[in-house]
Formats: structure tokens, sequence, C-alpha cells
């Protein structure tokens, strides 16, 4: 078995390299060749454990990730198995795994929901995961410029110049979150915000929006004006969707979404529904992380460093 590092998983990990391992992963299971598990959560008053695990026909793989989450922060590991023979293969730290591959599935989505002409995009969130969305978003379409909100002035110009040297493009950061709405072709929300931080009349027509702060229901990002304006919602996952999306609760609430009118990306992928039907049409994204995801690219992770000679080998 081979435990490989936080260390060992950067030397590895690119985006275009999560962006293939997500979709096809995404792709296989659309072809009902996965089994995906929801997460699951269990905790004591100070440490909160979660818990959700994949299998993968086609890619070869069985795993699982788990981690905890308390006042201080999060720790996570996802480990491999071989879809065969049931071996264990890796234990992987996971923390920058788990940001690159929710990148990466906001990446495939804006691949097949996003107008192709698309070169502007608008960022509410300046933390880890607004980082790798936009790394994602940047690698698939054509993008010039990216305004980003946060709260928080020092984080949002940190954002701004550390962004725009990693994805080659202008990232300005704005300290009025509608200008990072307005006019926008892409819009990203990755915060841990309670409460919508994206109003729905801030959206202009033919606008895609990735929606991946909240995965509990008591948290969202976006008001049910904005779900008002979407023509096609695509989630990750409808049964996680059910337990964890908290901004489709009010919107359901009201009538205004649907179970029947939210489709999942895999089926997106491969062809069975469209990720945009017009131009004009607002589309939605719901990401909420699963464990396909994870396991589609610790499977890639493994495969690299094990070529490269990476980790550490013990007896299991």
């Amino acid at each position: 078995m081979r435990l490989l590092t936080e260390a060992d998983v950067r030397r590895v990990l690119t985006m275009d390299l999560a962006l293939e391992a997500v979709e096809g992963g995404f792709r296989s299971m659309g072809l009902d060749e996965v089994d995906n598990a929801p997460r699951s959560r269990v905790q004591t008053d100070q440490v909160m454990l979660h818990a959700m695990s994949a299998a993968a026909k086609r890619l070869g793989y069985v795993g699982y990730k788990v981690y905890t989450t308390t006042r201080g922060g999060a720790r996570f590991h996802v480990g491999l198995a071989d879809g065969h023979t049931g071996e264990w293969l890796a234990l992987i730290q996971a923390d920058f795994l788990g940001q690159m591959r929710t990148g990466a599935a906001s990446g495939v989505a804006t691949r097949y929901m996003a107008r192709p002409e698309s070169a502007t995009v608008g960022v509410f969130g300046s933390g880890k995961q607004a980082r790798t969305q936009l790394l994602a978003v940047c690698r698939v379409r054509p993008i010039r410029k990216a305004v980003v909100y946060s709260p928080n002035p020092s984080h949002r110009d940190q954002f701004a110049k550390e962004m725009s040297a990693a994805c080659e493009v202008e990232v300005v950061a704005t300290a009025r979150p509608e200008e990072a709405a307005e006019g926008q072709d892409i819009i990203i929300t990755a915060t841990n915000s309670r409460e919508p931080v994206l109003k729905g009349t801030w959206i202009a027509d033919g606008t895609h929006l990735n929606v991946i702060g909240s995965n509990f229901r008591s948290k969202a990002e976006v008001d049910v004006a904005t779900f008002r304006r979407c023509g096609t919602v695509v989630v990750d996952n409808k049964d996680q969707a059910r337990l964890e999306a908290g901004d489709f609760v009010q919107p359901l609430e009201d009538g205004v979404l649907h179970w029947s009118k939210v489709y999942e990306l895999c089926h997106v992928v491969v062809g069975r529904y469209p990720g945009r039907t017009r131009p004009e049409e607002v589309t939605l994204f719901k990401s909420l992380g699963i464990a396909l995801e994870d396991v589609a690219v610790a499977g890639r992770v493994y495969e690299r460093a094990k070529e490269e000679g990476l980790g550490h080998e013990v007896d299991w």
C-alpha cells in the first residue's frame, strides 16, 4: 500500500489531469458503471466525521474519502483499492486533491453548460475552493477577465494578485458584490455563507452559474430569484442533493424548482440531457462534491505517483 502525502499529491496533480479524470468519471457514471454512496455524517460535541465512497467499474477502482472537521479546520484522506482484487493500493492525504476535484467538477459542468464564447467570470469568495474553481473555468473557456468579491479587502486583493498569475488573466477585486455578477458570462459562488450572497436580479441573460459553497441544508449562497432566472439546473448527484443542497430548499418549497427538472451532470456528459438549450438561457450547476470525483482523481494520482516513485510503501 502506497502512502501519499500532500506534497506527493501536489507534485503530480494538475488541473488538466483533474479535469480529465473527473470528466471520465462522470462519463462512466452516465453509462451506469459507477456505484456512488452519498456522504454520511456523525459527530461529537467537538468533531464531525464525514464519509463517502464510490466504485467505478471502468476506472478499475473502489475507494472512499473520510474527513474530520472542527472549529480549527479539516483533515482529509482517501483510501483507494483495486476494483478487481480488492487489494488496498493507496492511502492519500486529500486536502489539495479535494480542492482540485471540486474545481474540476465545475470545470466539466462549465464545458458542457456555459456559452462557448464565455470570456468573463465573477467570483464570490476568496478561499482555497474559489481558487481551484477559477483555475478550472479558465482551462475550459477563453477567459479574459475575472472579478472577485469577498467581504475581507485583504483576502480579495490577495486572491486577485495570486490568481492573475496562476490563470494568466486579469483578475480584479471589488468591494461591491453586484460587480462580481452584473454582465458576467460565468459566476462562481464559493463561500461559507449561510445566507445568499448572489441575487437573481444581478444575473444577465446567458450566464452560467457554478454554485459550490454549501453542502448543508441550512446554508444557501443564492436566492430564490436566481432559480426563477434559471432554465437548466444540474447537480453532481441527485441523491446527495436531496440530503445536502441548502440552495434548493426555499425554491422547492416555493414551487420555483422541481426535482423532475433537475438533471445529473453525468447524463449531460453522455448527451442524455442538454446542458444548455439556447444562448440566452441562464444555467446553474450545483456542486455538492461526491465520492466518484475523489476516487477518479485519486486513481490518476496513484498511477502518476507510482510511475514517479513517490510515496512510501507499507505492507497491509
